[in-house]
């Protein structure tokens, strides 16, 4: 249409969200469905944490607040990242917005100009290259190939930096894929990085609390403290925490860039909801001991979700260490045909002929920047896990 703007055209809907609305509106006209596509933890907000907004409600703060977040929030963030991560932020080095989106996208808005590159690893999840666009920015997609567990080497990370390099978009463990970088794998980068001062990092920790077996979650501002001054260490309440409609993320880094992402927000939403940031200061100053069951769950789910979908014909699926997401490779379906017809060129198409013929939604791997793969998240219970991978297993057994 005429009257809608030019960076309106440079961007697409989240593909993660259209595939959860299709599932939605199948299952509303009486089809059999199973969605995996939203990656929303399927247990409810604790109850601790839930009694916690009731009594904010209760004790009348319902009003505007700070717009960056009320100070007893800025203060227990401080207090988990040294807890948790050994860095040590003052208040006026933290943000707090209305989900970890727009913390992302405050960054961005604030920091982007026309010609500057944002790389982006690939498979990324879904927003990071868009929103690079809304902020006037050139995202660069950098990609972590299959066969180094999707994760990106020195090499390459060096091979991608340019003289317009503003900042490197940093996700582990990872949306799509749950990779997550070891200490070593980590330094490597950061030590990339040490030789490239012009290059910010933008390190989005959402799934810290969501790590296997014996994985050990670090941050690069933990793992090189040269980097401190020029990172943004994002992270949120809504994956640890089952919070994802409560809508609160933050960060912390330098001063000047946290006081300009505030102007940004007050021009936009203003503050977070009020009773949302009284429900996240419980979660992160509240009782913590129902994490690690959470973690065990989440790991027999990914399990489960890992074996099956090996046993499946023409699909080779890498076994996370951390999220609730697994990104396999159907390189062995391409050019293969339904039972209903349908050409499998793509994995796009394999997504829409899967939900189609057999009902289970997953999310097609262009949408992520790597074909030919898909996303299943498997925050869902294990009942549903077993029967969608089932069906996943005989659509591709009935392919010829």
């Amino acid at each position: 249409m005429a009257f809608l703007s030019d960076t309106f055209a440079r961007v697409k809907p989240s593909a993660t969200i259209a595939v959860t609305n299709k599932a939605r509106e199948l299952a509303a006209s009486g089809r059999d469905i199973i969605g995996l596509g939203a990656g929303e933890p399927d247990f409810n907000t604790p109850e601790h944490i839930r009694d916690a907004a009731k009594r904010a409600i209760d004790a009348g703060h319902t009003r505007y607040t700070a717009v960056d977040g009320i100070p007893e929030l800025k203060a227990a963030i401080c207090a988990k990242f040294l807890r948790e991560n050994g860095l040590t932020y003052t208040p006026q080095q933290v943000t707090v917005g209305t989900g970890g989106k727009q913390i992302l996208y405050n960054a961005l808005m604030a920091t982007c100009n026309p010609g500057d590159e944002v790389i982006v690893p690939a498979p990324y999840w879904v927003s990071y290259p868009d929103m690079v666009l809304l902020a006037g920015g050139t995202p660069v997609p950098l990609v972590a190939r299959l066969d180094n567990d999707f994760k990106l080497t020195a090499e390459e990370l060096e091979a991608a930096i340019t003289p317009k390099t503003k900042w490197l978009i940093f996700n582990s463990p990872s949306n799509p894929t749950g990779a997550g970088y070891s200490r070593d794998e980590l330094k490597a980068l950061t030590d990339v990085l040490m030789r490239h001062p012009q290059v910010w990092v933008m390190s989005d920790d959402m799934y810290e609390h969501l790590v296997f077996d014996d994985f050990e979650f670090v941050t690069p501002a933990q793992i090189e403290p040269g980097l401190y001054d020029r990172t943004l260490t994002c992270n949120g309440v809504s994956k640890a925490y089952a919070m994802t409609g409560w809508r609160i993320g933050y960060a912390a880094g330098p001063v000047a860039l946290i006081k300009a992402m505030g102007t940004i927000q007050s021009q936009s939403t203003s503050n977070p909801c009020s009773v949302s940031q009284y429900a996240a200061l419980e979660a992160l100053t509240g009782p913590q001991d129902f994490l690690a069951d959470w973690r065990r769950v989440f790991q027999g789910r990914r399990d489960l979700v890992v074996s099956m979908l090996n046993q499946a014909s023409g699909i080779k699926c890498p076994r996370p260490e951390g999220a609730f997401y697994v990104y396999p490779d159907i390189s062995g379906l391409i050019g293969k045909v339904t039972p209903g017809g349908t050409v499998i060129t793509n994995d796009e198409i394999f997504a829409t002929a899967l939900l189609e013929e057999t009902g289970v939604a997953v999310v097609f791997g262009a949408a992520f920047g790597l074909s030919p793969n898909f996303r299943i998240s498997y925050a869902t219970s294990d009942e549903v896990l077993r029967e969608a991978c089932a069906r996943i297993q005989r659509f591709c057994a009935a392919l010829v």
